[in-house]
């Protein structure tokens, strides 16, 4: 196996835990709901938003913080949680423009 394929086969191996976050309707949800409002939720107006319990959401949260698709904001004695996608989104980017390159390398 070439080095340049070995590589994209790497990429694909780190973005799993990545594109397992995203196959949940339910956090896909909350990417969606978080990205209309810029300014961050808390737990209870996302819970008003869906049919999941809060710690249900709150578990969703957890998954999406830690994969770097959200981060939490302290105000007061709340979490609000705020989209950033761009680390995450990057390792995705990075991992199709190496399947392209690859793919325009073959032909």
């Amino acid at each position: 196996m070439s080095k340049p394929l070995e590589d994209v086969l790497q990429q694909f191996r780190d973005s799993i835990p990545l594109l397992d976050v995203l196959t949940d309707e339910n956090r896909q949800a909350i990417i969606m709901l978080l990205a209309q409002h810029k300014s961050g939720l808390n737990v209870n107006t996302i819970s008003g938003h869906m049919k999941l319990s809060r710690p249900a959401i709150s578990h969703h949260l957890k998954v999406l913080r830690l994969s770097g698709f959200i981060k939490s904001e302290k105000k007061g004695v709340e979490n609000y949680y705020v989209l950033t996608v761009r680390k995450p989104l990057e390792q995705l980017k990075t991992l199709i423009a190496a399947i392209e390159a690859e793919c325009n390398g073959s032909q």
